[in-house]
């Protein structure tokens, strides 16, 4: 019996059934998409974010350990591929006699440098001109003393004669802040002045200075770690942070590792679980609107089975096997859609993520989901029709059979009030979805935060319903009003015909609504990550060419007028970046051109509180001594609008840092090229002023957007080799907003094309066979004398009910849900949007895509009932 009947359906319902296998496919196909991402991404992050690391751990032995056990211990060390000992030595200051006469700096550092130390640490010097070999100058200490190749400089003891070195080449120290950070004391401001010394000539050097003043030198061991890591970054951090504990137990307390990869890895397992957030956020409404839509191609085809139920009930057939049939068909439906997903995932693989490996728990979660929506599209509705098809159930009213009794009861009412309250308590100041203490092994991600977004679908959809039945019902004169134009004198039949098929209408409609808000929310949102990643990478840059020159008194106007005469260049603005003491804190300082800043880079409102960018601006250029400070510094000192600041600046005139009076007009949360925690920005005259230095320290460049990378290797040859020079299209590619490793542009793709298709095939799909189901109806009335233009016009209002409630709700529910994913998503963007962006062509794309799909279907059933009648009944 059972080969029998799917002998039957897969000849009589093959396009049924190969329509509900394409909405499972779909929502396999979608999670397992999803799912590929994810682990790309997390590969990607880990990857990514260990090739940042130039040394990965730095090991200081402590005072009174035996250093050579320590490092015995450290090359033994798991995982450990290379270790090399770095002397630093504290000079009390270098000076040079050059052309324009005798330079002196203040402390510095030397350090001793091992022989193969480049190759093995490649990315912590970067020669700028000269030779890699030999006494190499930081390239700020090469400004101070105005020294090139060639030039003799003093390293300066204290207590001892100072010993002279020829210099060999200039280079640029990329991580100084790690490089001169000793392992278990807290941040500082790396030194200004820096000299590199091959090891040999170090030792000559400071092993006298160690012998009389040990507090003065000391030796650390530099470590190359495997970056054969686990693909997940907060693995990948418990790996590493537990192997630099491990050394540190192994040398019983004898040595302290300064962990820079595990520190990335921090940074980066918090973008990882924000990864899966989006996953969870984006991905699952889309798999259960593929279930939906898959549910609604079954149900189209509900009186048809009820007919075959009882049909083969009068025959002798048993609920149970009955039940075995539905079963069969939806294991036919489950296995068809759960292949054809796993295709369509690796396709998507292969050609958006440049990943085409599934691996086996994922193959095995698609086919048990396309097995689960079969089951819950197919086998429940079927049971649930043999419950109902009693005797009771068919004496039962009309009106009670037909309306469910959570419209009575409100629940819709009641999962949108529960929405509203979980998304007020998940997006409170100072809430956060992802929780990644520093330091500590566990990520906290906030689960309930997902309530929130799903009552919100569910209690829209139901809403929906509500108000569809209500149009359908009690707004019957409407439909009938709006349906006129196209039936004429059979309106009032037609709205009282549709408002008897209110229920399948009504699902139909909210299928819709659902699908385009899906498709608007996930276009929104995608469009708002893409506006900060923007952003992110403006401010990171600063303008659309940043050069960072070493600081110079008198290099800033030469060097502005020199950028402002290449091609393609529209301005320059420079920016002045010193070092002020608030307190006993460090912070940077930005001394700007008030008037002229906006020019080079974009300011937006979302960088400042208390007024918007132009406002703080004019508010900075009035008054000489204004100053600007980050969110940040005013919670610490507790700084109220108007407060004075004396800030110690240092000063080329004097040896000590200098006393300057500032006031606090204002607060700048970002601003281009600040960090993001504690930052100054003040008017650069007035600090030019104040401590008798007009030093640059970068210059945004603006060329209006267009060929960035072209000017910047003209910025380039001009220089040469001193100066750093960035473009923002380099650092647009790198910088996704928080999720640095992410990039959104091949899921974007996939999810709307997802989203799209959702929409088009809810729109046109399910109301195409429920059409097709109503040929038996659209041949009698034929038959009955209903001319062609008649029949297409009742076929078009049908058309029309479903497109108007459905496009309005979507549009509306988009919206909420948009700014919904926004706001409870907001640890995703950095720094968060002040406005939504709207994809409109993509919008505008759907909304007619999905009208073209209901014209096309009310076209096609219009002209498939030109059939003759009796043709028509016989095939039925």
């Amino acid at each position: 019996m059972t080969r029998t009947w799917l002998v039957a359906v897969l000849r009589r319902r093959s396009g049924r059934l190969l329509g509900a296998a394409v909405g499972v496919a779909a929502a396999v196909g979608l999670l397992a998409s999803l799912q590929m991402f994810l682990v790309t991404s997390e590969a990607t992050m880990t990857q990514r974010a260990a090739s940042t690391v130039a040394v990965d751990w730095q090991v200081l032995p402590q005072p009174g350990a035996d250093a050579g056990a320590v490092l015995d211990a450290t090359r033994s060390a798991p995982g450990v591929t290379a270790v090399l000992p770095v002397g630093f030595g504290r000079s009390t200051g270098l000076s040079a006699t050059v052309a324009d006469g005798e330079h002196t700096t203040g402390p510095g550092y030397a350090l001793g440098v091992p022989t193969g130390y480049t190759s093995t640490f490649p990315g912590q010097f970067r020669l700028l001109t000269g030779t890699a070999n030999g006494v190499l100058l930081a390239q700020q200490t090469a400004s101070n003393l105005h020294a090139v190749p060639g030039t003799e400089v003093r390293i300066a003891r204290a207590g001892l004669d100072p010993v002279t070195v020829r210099v060999d080449g200039i280079v640029e120290l990329p991580q100084a802040d790690t490089l001169f950070h000793r392992p278990g004391a807290t941040a500082t401001a790396p030194p200004d002045n820096v000299l590199l010394l091959p090891e040999p000539l170090w030792h000559t050097t400071f092993d006298p200075l160690a012998a009389s003043r040990p507090d003065l030198v000391e030796t650390q061991l530099h470590v190359a770690v495997s970056h054969d890591l686990a693909p997940d970054p907060a693995t990948a951090y418990v790996d590493i942070t537990a192997a630099a504990h491990n050394l540190e137990a192994r040398t019983s307390g004898g040595a302290l590792v300064d962990d820079h990869l595990g520190a990335v890895l921090d940074a980066a397992r918090k973008d990882a679980a924000y990864a899966r957030a989006l996953f969870l956020f984006l991905g699952t409404p889309g798999a259960v609107l593929a279930a939906l839509v898959t549910a609604a191609v079954v149900a189209s085809g509900a009186g048809r089975r009820r007919a075959e139920q009882a049909l083969l009930r009068t025959r002798g057939a048993t609920s149970g096997q009955l039940l075995r049939l539905a079963a069969t068909e939806a294991a036919v439906i489950g296995v068809l859609g759960a292949v054809l997903g796993t295709a369509l995932a690796l396709l998507v693989g292969h050609q958006v993520f440049g990943a085409a490996r599934l691996d086996l728990v994922t193959a095995l979660v698609a086919v048990v989901a396309g097995l689960g929506v079969a089951a819950a599209t197919v086998v429940l509705p079927a049971r649930a029709d043999l419950r109902r098809s009693t005797v009771a159930a068919a004496r039962a009213p009309v009106g009670r059979r037909s309306r469910p009794g959570w419209l009575r009861f409100g629940v819709d009412l009641v999962l949108l009030a529960a929405a509203a309250a979980v998304f007020a308590a998940t997006t409170r100041t100072g809430y956060e979805l992802v929780l990644a203490p520093e330091g500590v092994p566990s990520i906290s991600v906030s689960y309930w935060a997902f309530a929130g977004p799903a009552l919100l679908w569910c209690g829209a959809a139901l809403l929906v319903w509500r108000l569809a039945d209500l149009l359908l019902v009690r707004g019957r004169r409407l439909v009938e009003v709006s349906v006129r134009p196209m039936t004429g004198g059979l309106a009032e039949i037609v709205a009282a015909t549709l408002s008897r098929q209110r229920r399948p209408l009504a699902r139909s409609i909210v299928l819709l609504a659902l699908t385009l808000a899906f498709a608007a929310s996930t276009a929104v949102f995608n469009a708002t990550y893409a506006q900060q990643s923007e952003v992110d990478a403006r401010l990171t840059n600063g303008g659309d060419v940043t050069v960072t020159q070493p600081p110079s008194s008198t290099a800033g106007p030469e060097l502005a007028t020199r950028f402002a005469g290449l091609p393609g260049v529209r301005s320059v603005e420079p920016v002045q970046h010193r070092f002020a003491y608030v307190g006993a804190d460090l912070q940077d300082l930005y001394g700007v051109r008030a008037d002229t800043i906006g020019a080079a880079t974009s300011l937006q409102d979302a960088y400042f509180a208390g007024g918007t960018a132009t406002e703080l601006m004019a508010r900075l250029h009035a008054q000489p001594d204004a100053l600007l400070v980050s969110a940040e510094t005013v919670k610490d000192f507790a700084l109220q609008p108007g407060d004075h600041l004396t800030l110690r600046l240092q000063s080329p005139t004097s040896p000590d840092p200098i006393a300057v009076p500032f006031s606090y007009v204002g607060v700048a949360k970002e601003f281009p090229t600040a960090p993001k925690d504690s930052f100054l920005v003040a008017n650069a005259d007035y600090v030019a002023r104040m401590t008798g230095s007009k030093a640059v320290g970068s210059f945004l460049v603006d060329t209006g957007g267009q060929d960035v990378e072209a000017i910047a290797a003209r910025v380039r040859a001009e220089l040469g080799p001193t100066a750093a020079v960035t473009d923002i299209a380099s650092t647009r590619r790198v910088v996704g907003s928080s999720l640095t490793a992410v990039d959104l542009d091949g899921l974007t793709r996939v999810e709307l094309v997802f989203a799209f298709a959702l929409a088009v095939a809810a729109g046109g799909l399910v109301l195409a066979l429920g059409l097709a189901e109503r040929r038996r109806s659209a041949a009698i009335v034929t038959a009955l004398g209903c001319t062609p233009r008649r029949l297409r016009g009742i076929v078009l209002a049908e058309a029309s009910v479903l497109a108007v409630p459905g496009l309005l709700a979507g549009a509306v529910l988009g919206f909420v849900l948009s700014w919904l994913l926004v706001r409870v998503l907001a640890g995703v963007f950095d720094p968060p949007p002040a406005a939504l962006a709207v994809p409109w062509g993509y919008l505008a794309a759907l909304g007619l895509g999905a009208l073209a799909a209901l014209l096309g279907t009310a076209v096609w059933a219009a002209s498939a009932a030109r059939r003759p009648a009796v043709e028509v009944l016989r095939e039925l």
